[in-house]
């Protein structure tokens, strides 16, 4: 009786595994969410082999994904932060609406790509923690120059004639003016962005090579930064320029940059910003190099190469 019995399990087994699989694609079929999400009324979906499987027991990996751009740091920051990147891009001639934090306006995100196309980057319209420092970096040394109301005409008659037109107003003026400025800039900009990439060129190559190249023949000081760097057990990581002021001198070209250089020991990452500053020329004229809180090193340096520059 066992042995039959036994029999009649092994008959009907094939059987019942049958009604149950056609039961569950009833179920994916009536409920396709049930299905993929496991559920269905206590089924079990099928389980997908894994790559190059065979049947021999291997487990899929699954690597995660590059993270991407940090985009929600700064649209996530205070609105002082924010309001500030909307007044640095006033000051860069890249935005006219209003001062109101909002960085998802249709006019902020225009004005940022502006800027970014400007710089040679993917122009989202949006910025990292890093692309906000630099812009506004950038506009710290980009001051708006007031018009002088006393060179304005003193005296003008209530109802202009046609041979005396109506002097301008202080605000009309002052447009002109950045329009002259914007004009001079736009003419200089492909020299000095040209100069400063071939900067971060040698920057890259001096770091690549552990510390030996131009970079570190023309600029002791940045030599002497990278031996420091790497004496406290720090690697140098991305290095991003901003231009700070380009012109003549008498030797010729004169380009001042300023440089973020990310470094990191660990998990720990630390950003430094220097300011380089040389005459072009192969190799470089007069390079030295500054602290980026050092305003008064850089502008004295600018003063003594008798810079004229085209960039203010």
């Amino acid at each position: 009786m066992r042995f039959l019995a036994f029999l009649a399990i092994a008959v009907l087994a094939p059987a019942i595994s049958l009604a149950q699989s056609a039961g569950e694609v009833e179920r994916c079929f009536q409920n396709p969410g049930a299905c993929s999400q496991g559920g269905g009324g206590g089924g079990t979906a099928a389980q997908a082999p894994a790559p190059g499987g065979g049947g021999g027991g291997g487990h899929a990996t699954t690597r995660p994904a590059a993270p991407g751009p940090d985009y929600t740091t700064v649209l996530q920051s205070p609105d002082p932060d924010r309001r500030k990147i909307q007044e640095s891009l006033r000051t860069l001639d890249k935005y006219n609406g209003p001062i109101d934090g909002n960085l998802q306006s249709d006019a902020t995100t225009k004005a940022i790509q502006e800027w970014q196309k400007g710089r040679g980057t993917n122009p989202v319209g949006k910025l990292t923690p890093q692309e906000a420092q630099q812009l506004n970096a950038e506009a710290s040394r980009t001051p708006i120059r007031r018009v002088d109301p006393s060179t304005q005409t003193a005296t003008a008659p209530a109802t202009p004639t046609p041979l005396q037109p109506t002097p301008k107003s202080n605000a009309d003026a002052l447009k002109d003016l950045q329009a002259r400025l914007a004009e001079r800039r736009k003419a200089a900009e492909p020299k000095a962005e040209a100069a400063t990439q071939a900067l971060i060129r040698d920057l890259k190559a001096y770091v690549a090579a552990d510390g030996k190249g131009a970079a570190g023949d023309q600029f002791a000081d940045f030599a002497k930064w990278y031996t420091d760097t790497k004496a406290a057990g720090r690697t140098v990581g991305e290095i991003a320029p901003v231009i700070d002021d380009y012109g003549d001198v008498k030797a010729g070209a004169a380009v001042a940059s300023e440089v973020l250089l990310e470094t990191k020991k660990g998990a720990s990452n630390q950003s430094q910003c220097l300011v380089f500053a040389w005459v072009e020329g192969n190799p470089r004229k007069d390079p030295k190099v500054f602290s980026c809180d050092d305003v008064a090193g850089v502008e004295k340096w600018k003063t003594d190469q008798s810079l004229k520059s085209a960039w203010r």
